[in-house]
């Protein structure tokens, strides 16, 4: 009795695992491509449909799909409206791992284990050797549906398990089991599986199972609603759009279940073209779970826009967090704590990133503000904000730290090294705003005043300045270099202007035009709003580095 137990479980957990390196190989090889595929082909919802379920076929998890899209909801990407469309979708193609599963593929399912071995342990190339993970695990898979059908074989010759489970015919406990075991394996896909196995071993019915699959559909939905307790409001709802749909088609199925049971299982078996064979009760179980899911999209479909409006209902926007500040210490699109898909996080930075710049850009035109119109009210403002942009480079920098802490395709590492000097760069750049507010609160307190020429000057200089900043970032996160040339010149002219304008000072000094105590922080601030300059086009230039890097190391 132990024995087969401990073989049950084992089988268990050989099947977990080969659906996880499934999953994280795809995930590997496929990079940043996962979210362009469902940032380029969700336009619509009906392409929405399709990309969610054959997204979700291929990576065999309609929770990481789910919980990607709930992120990308979070951070602006995804239109709820588009999101609804993958999240149906994903709802469908969950069901391809038990239908997999009811084909018995476990004869060859050592050759692919073998094939995998051999493509991670002795082929150098990296692709190939995160590839061999997903042959790899394709293998376990089956491998771990052989083992738990050769212990629930063995199960059948115990009375006591064979009382207990055919005693277990009530709807409403069928439902309660397929929701508790989906919520704490945190994937529908195993649940059905298993009973796939466990039908095909004659240990359960049709019947109790349609309703065990029904308790599955709403369990699926914890991993969405865990990850979106953590989002903004529109994940929030994200996650309710999933949860609801999978609630209505629950409860729309049972009822339909309770009066046309023996009806919808004759269509089943029509579907899965088995007829009344018994030995394939197995395929038929997989089957109730396709058509269950097809049979929801079709129905609820028409309705996703009325279920949208629910959601804003249920998810009201939160007045105190929509009227905070963006000086507040507080980050928007990451999470330090809980890293989503790795193509995700590295999103999320860069769009943690994006904010950081515009803080700081905006912070160093504050600080020149003061500076030009003499006013030392604003100085406070910028030196909080100073403290906030070094708040968050700290947290963006743990973040990527995270990231790089797992394995991620070459590409995605060269990114992220390149993330790391934007960061830094930033934060310089705030740096140099904190550092003229210091020159205000001088020129405040001792009564210090600049020329008029050499704020025109300063004026101008900070226009070139503030169009490189925008160039250079506009390039980070749109990835689009054809304005490079362009940056260059912008950065030729910061270096030529600071030049000019040291000679001009100087002029200026020598024809007591302005005073020498003036003079000496002219000549820093002009020097360091070309350093400034440097740092932007240092944002920049890391764009450029790492496709060279990932063009030569395709070469390579």
């Amino acid at each position: 009795m132990v024995s087969i137990f401990v073989s049950l479980l084992g089988g268990l957990g050989l099947f977990i695992a080969g659906m996880y390196m499934m999953s994280h190989g795809i995930e590997k090889v496929a990079g940043n491509k996962l979210r362009k595929i469902l940032e380029t082909f969700t336009r619509t919802r009906l392409t929405g449909v399709l990309v969610g379920l054959f997204f979700t076929a291929v990576i065999q998890s309609s929770s990481t799909a789910t919980v990607m899209v709930v992120t990308f909801v979070n951070s602006g990407l995804m239109a709820l409206s588009n999101a609804c469309g993958i999240i149906l979708g994903a709802n469908i193609g969950t069901t391809v791992t038990a239908l997999l599963v009811a084909f018995r593929l476990s004869a060859i399912a050592p050759i692919f284990i073998f094939a995998g071995a051999i493509m991670m342990n002795f082929i150098p190339y990296p692709t190939v050797k995160k590839s061999g993970e997903i042959v790899m695990g394709f293998g376990l898979l089956f491998v771990g549906i052989s083992t738990m059908s050769n212990s629930m074989a063995d199960l059948r010759e115990i009375p006591a398990v064979i009382s207990f489970l055919s005693g277990f015919t009530n709807p409403v406990l069928g439902l309660l089991m397929g929701f508790v075991i989906t919520s704490i394996v945190q994937s529908s896909s195993v649940t059905v599986s298993i009973l796939v196995v466990m039908g095909s071993m004659g240990l359960v019915d049709l019947r109790i199972c349609m309703f065990i699959i029904l308790g599955c559909n709403i369990g699926a939905c914890s991993s969405a609603v865990l990850t979106a307790l953590q989002g903004n409001v529109n994940a929030k709802r994200a996650a309710l759009i999933h949860l609801l749909f999978n609630i209505f088609g629950t409860v729309l199925m049972f009822i339909l279940l309770m009066l046309f049971a023996g009806q919808i299982e004759n269509i089943i078996r029509f579907v899965s073209g088995t007829g009344n064979d018994p030995g394939s009760l197995g395929r038929n179980i997989a089957f109730a779970h396709f058509i269950f899911k097809v049979f929801q999209v079709i129905v609820f479909y028409p309705f996703m826009d009325q279920i949208i409006k629910l959601t804003y209902v249920l998810a009201k926007e939160d007045e105190s967090q929509t009227s905070k500040e963006d000086g507040e210490f507080r980050l928007k699109y990451i999470n330090i704590n809980k890293l989503p898909n790795p193509a995700v996080a590295i999103y999320m930075a860069k769009q943690e990133m994006e904010r950081m710049a515009n803080a700081a850009f905006k912070n160093l035109n504050t600080a020149m503000e003061c500076l030009i119109n003499e006013d030392g009210s604003g100085i406070e403002k910028v030196y909080e904000t100073e403290k906030y942009i070094d708040w968050l480079c700290e947290q963006i920098t743990t973040y990527m730290t995270k990231i790089n802490q797992n394995a991620i395709p070459l590409r995605d590492a060269d990114l992220i090294a390149g993330y790391f000097h934007v960061c830094s760069d930033i934060e310089r750049i705030g740096d140099h705003a904190e550092d003229i507010a210091d020159v205000v609160k001088y020129f405040t307190e001792k009564d210090v005043h600049m020329s008029d020429p050499a704020k025109e000057d300063l004026k101008g200089m900070m226009d070139v300045v503030n169009r490189l900043m925008r160039d250079s970032l506009d390039m980070f996160v749109t990835g689009d270099m054809t304005n490079m040339e362009e940056v260059r010149t912008l950065e030729d002219e910061t270096d030529s202007l600071e030049l000019s304008l040291q000679d001009k000072h100087i002029q200026r000094l020598s024809e007591g035009k302005c005073s020498v105590r003036a003079g000496i922080f002219f000549s820093d601030i002009v020097s360091g709003i070309e350093r400034v300059g440097d740092h932007a086009i240092n944002i920049a230039f890391s764009l450029y580095e790492a496709k060279n890097r990932n063009a030569a190391a395709r070469v390579i």
